[in-house]
């Protein structure tokens, strides 16, 4: 079974993970948010983990904030998907201000639905969910019934489709793509508390609920 550990971090708690694997100690490192570089590093350090992967569910700078300094650490690949790719590059170019100086990333891979990210012997799925921004994804894993949801879906809510790239009709689309998950996922958000797919029944109704 998969480690989860929460980083919440950045003026907006923004929740950076590592994601481990026990029978290896591979790590991966999820959305390292501004000012969340530390936490990880000490914790990596601590629980004698192996990072090998950066790998990030949008581009909107509260998600991206500590990429570069990981990559150099750790010098691990990092790996988005393309439509989110220019604005890890040049953050701010999506339209959305960028409230902190933020350092661009070059991105190692592109990645779409149907990818797959490996950690050790964990295995995710790319569900690539535009709404909150053109490429933005989820993974998935079916063996440890888990969804890193990003900014597609929280608690009770979703992502905010107000921005400059947002499009309130590809999350919809998103979000019914999610409904068909089973019941008793686990969904780790990109911001605030955990919650599972059974839990948001209103999934399949966002359009009648939200706007």
């Amino acid at each position: 079974m998969m480690t989860i550990q929460t980083f919440p971090s950045g003026p907006i708690e923004t929740n950076a993970y590592v994601i481990s694997c026990p029978k290896t100690g591979e790590a991966g490192i999820v959305d390292p948010a501004p000012n969340s570089a530390s936490a990880i590093v000490n914790y990596v350090k601590e629980h004698r983990l192996k990072p090998t992967l950066i790998f990030l569910t949008h581009s909107h700078w509260d998600h991206i904030g500590d990429v570069a300094q990981l990559k150099e650490i750790f010098q691990i690949p990092v790996w988005i998907h393309a439509l989110d790719a220019p604005n890890l590059q040049q953050p701010g170019t999506d339209g959305l201000p960028t409230w902190l100086p933020i350092e661009g990333v070059v991105p190692d891979q592109c990645i779409d639905d149907g990818s797959l990210v490996k950690i050790g012997s964990i295995q995710f799925e790319v569900i690539h969910t535009p709404g909150h921004t053109p490429g933005g994804v989820c993974f998935y894993s079916k063996e440890e019934g888990v969804l890193l949801s990003g900014d597609t879906l929280f608690k009770g809510s979703l992502g905010n489709v107000s921005f400059p790239s947002a499009n309130p009709e590809h999350m919809s689309h998103s979000l019914a793509k999610l409904a068909k998950l089973p019941p008793e996922t686990t969904v780790y958000p990109g911001h605030g508390l955990q919650t599972t797919i059974g839990e948001e029944d209103w999934l399949s109704r966002v359009e009648e609920i939200f706007w």
